[in-house]
């Protein structure tokens, strides 16, 4: 299995990342666990998380996704042959939060939900703008320097305090951030390369993307109207892109996926896969027939002619 650097961290993980904001949520401890033995015993092996993953869910506190793959490590007994990222403040009751006194005891409760004494991947979830970079910056020295976290990645972050992050470390000696996770895809395309991906080029940071599916409309599996009201969860968002440009995607999609016998969410895959600075894209399957059909799409290897095909059909 290939294996891509993420950025300048000394990880490599295989070219697709789990979601994990399903676990405990669509997917109960046993599903979770299938899933995650599927994944793994395909080769793939960076789990993505969150503290507040999935606190959204009525009698939810945040941390059952943490909570679930604690579990499995525990049971597989395979914790030096993951990559394990998750990420700090999101609301988890207290507001977004990135000071250093809520980062030092955050890593605690999610290493305590881990059952492990290091996080591979810490990431900022999304950043309090009150708080100076270089004071969360400060917490991750802190944590670095204990052994508790490798390596530091961003999210949800405007590019000007991503700039001033990647300028405070060079000026201070802080760790830098190695990798950034935006919202990237198919559809989505403008806010990520017109904006970030010249700072990720720049800086050398490794993109792990989420909604790498634009909320499952690139599945193919909201073609109109009547389709949206199959899905109450994700149905509404993916009446957004049904219009002529993600109607004209999803054409492109068929098209390819004929080509190589697969479908239009393994294509959609294969194309972030295809991007300067796309080191895993993030998604999630709550059953293991849709996670084989995700796998299929990552180990597709698209040709120029299909990269051509679908950069026009979603070119903005």
């Amino acid at each position: 299995m290939e294996k891509r650097k993420l950025g300048k961290s000394g990880l490599e993980a295989a070219p697709f990342a789990f979601g994990g904001n399903v676990f405990g949520w669509s997917a109960d401890e046993t599903t979770s666990f299938a899933l995650l033995d599927t994944f793994t015993g395909n080769g793939f092996n960076l789990i993505d998380t969150a503290d507040v993953y999935s606190r959204w869910v009525p009698g939810n506190k945040g941390g059952e996704s943490e909570t679930i793959i604690g579990k499995w490590i525990k049971q597989r007994g395979n914790r030096s042959q993951v990559l394990v990222a998750t990420k700090v403040g999101a609301d988890m009751g207290q507001g977004v939060n990135t000071s250093k006194a809520y980062i030092i005891k955050a890593v605690e409760d999610s290493l305590q939900r881990l059952q492990t004494d290091y996080i591979d991947l810490y990431q900022t979830h999304y950043d309090a703008t009150g708080t100076p970079v270089e004071e969360t910056l400060e917490a991750y020295a802190a944590l670095l320097k204990a052994g508790k976290i490798r390596a530091i990645g961003a999210s949800n972050m405007s590019a000007e305090r991503l700039v001033e992050s990647m300028k405070a470390s060079e000026q201070h000696g802080f760790p830098h951030y190695s990798t950034f996770q935006p919202e990237y895809n198919l559809y989505n395309r403008t806010g990520f390369e017109t904006t970030y991906m010249p700072l990720c080029e720049q800086y050398g940071l490794s993109v792990i993307s989420y909604y790498s599916l634009a909320s499952g409309f690139l599945s193919g599996k909201y073609r109109n109207e009547a389709d949206v009201e199959k899905s109450k969860a994700r149905g509404q968002k993916a009446l957004s892109y049904l219009n002529d440009r993600g109607l004209r995607i999803l054409v492109a999609l068929d098209k390819v996926a004929d080509k190589y016998n697969s479908t239009p969410a393994g294509v959609a895959l294969a194309w972030l896969l295809t991007r300067p600075t796309v080191a895993a894209p993030i998604a999630s399957a709550t059953s293991v027939p849709q996670l084989h059909e995700i796998i299929k799409g990552v180990q597709l290897k698209l040709d120029s002619e299909a990269v051509e095909i679908l950069n026009t059909a979603s070119a903005y």
